[in-house]
This record gives C-alpha cells, structure tokens and sequence, in this order.
C-alpha cells in the first residue's frame, strides 16, 4: 500500500487556542477519507496546515514521502497537491474558462496557455459547465462556482485533492451529481480528503472517516464504525437513532 499523505502528531496554535492537538493519520493512494465533525472543530485548520497555509508547532506533514512540514501552497501545488475552499472566490472578471487555464499553468506539469487551454476545456467537460465556459466566472450560480472551483483544482493534475465542503449549498440532485463526481476523480487515481456535513453523502463516498471534535481526534474507522462510535453520537451525531438512519439511507 503506497502511503500518499501522512499527518503525524500536527498541532496548531493561535495564540492561547489549541485548534489541533496531536491529530495523526495515512491516507493511501486511491483512497477518500471523509473528513467530519462539529463547527469549529478544526478541519479547516487542518486542510490549511496540510496545504500550507499554517506551519504546525509540532508534528509533520509527509505528501508522497516528503516532508512538506512548512512548505507553501504554490511549492505543494507544483508537487501535485490541490484543494478547493469552502467559500468559493472565482477570478470574476476572467471567464470560466480563464479560470480553470489558471489552474492548468499553476499545478505539477507547468502547462503553457495552448496545453492548458486544452486541458481546461477537457475538465470543465468532466465536472459538466463545459456550456458555460465563455461566462465570466462572477455570473455563475452557486453549484456552478463549485464545479468551476472542482475545475480548477483538477486542472493542476493533483495526485492529492483536499475537497472542502464542495456539497453546501447544493440541492439534493446536485448534491447526487456532485458525489458520482468525486468517485469518478477518485476512480482516475487522485487520493481525496475531504470535510463534508452531508453525513449521507460522505458515507458513501469515503473509505474511511476521520473525526475531529476541538481539535483532536475522537474517532477513525470505516464509515458504519464510525457512525456507531459514542463519542461521535455524542459530540457530532447527537442523536443514536441518527447513526442507524444513515446506515439505512446508505
């Protein structure tokens, strides 16, 4: 089993606030891990760690048996590492295609505009706005922004994409598009992590879950594990009827 990311013993401080504490896990190539747990729990926070835009106080990030421990985004994006943000922030005033170009001369394979300008139009046909390519990016709707923001990041070519929240905001049958989307990039071979509230959906997506509550780990396992898990109940699920509902819907 080749071990794409390792996240051993990271904890994150600001100030007097311990947002992560000691959080450790592997994720393998091919594989979604669902990233789940309260507001605030500091999942985002990890993905900014993971991506580079927070150094640890202690702890390491490994991505493709590399110590990236510190790195910035624009060096772990060269490496194949990419991820979309939970509020999307589209170049507005560059059209759709504009956008994903972007992200086509940004990621690990340094594209020109002609190669890029090629694979933007191939991914956009991927995630479905291909019709919409000529849009500037600040008309689009809110499940076309995702999609655009899915695109972009796909653009880069990643080995490793760090998915956050790409299902809020959506209706339930975009919501169903947007899941037969990630299992087909996962099916391309890019390993995925990915924070999601949308318990049905993260459960059929992911390999395994992950769980954070104040930022430490209470819980990992397989999806029906998880969901069984008292301390998860407690502290995200609320509810143990909750738990045998999401298996029967998954």
């Amino acid at each position: 089993m080749t071990l794409i990311l390792q996240v051993q013993a990271v904890t994150k401080r600001f100030g007097g606030l311990q947002a992560l504490t000691k959080v450790t896990f592997d994720l393998a190539q091919g594989q979604v891990l669902g990233l789940i747990g309260p507001n605030g729990a500091g999942k985002t926070t990890l993905f900014n760690v993971i991506n580079g835009v927070y150094t640890p106080e202690e702890g390491r990030i490994l991505f493709l048996g590399k110590d990236v421990t510190g790195k910035k985004s624009y060096e772990l994006a060269k490496m194949g590492m990419a991820r979309t943000h939970q509020i999307v922030r589209p170049l507005k005033e560059l059209t759709v295609r504009e956008n994903v170009i972007v992200g086509a001369c940004y990621g690990h394979e340094n594209h020109d505009l002609i190669s890029a300008a090629k694979i933007a139009d191939e991914v956009l046909s991927f995630v479905g706005i291909s019709a919409r390519a000529d849009q500037l990016a600040g008309s689009l709707n809110v499940a076309q922004k995702k999609r655009l923001e899915m695109a972009r990041a796909l653009a880069a070519r990643p080995k490793l994409l760090l998915l956050d929240e790409v299902l809020a905001g959506l209706t339930p049958s975009e919501i169903d598009g947007m899941v037969k989307t990630v299992l087909s990039i996962r099916d391309q071979g890019v390993s995925i992590v990915m924070i999601e509230h949308v318990m049905k959906a993260i459960m059929n997506v992911s390999d395994r879950l992950f769980v954070l509550d104040y930022g430490q780990q209470i819980a990992e396992g397989g999806p029906e594990e998880v969901v069984h898990n008292p301390k998860v109940i407690e502290a995200y699920l609320g509810d143990p009827q909750m738990a045998q509902k999401l298996m029967e819907e998954g």
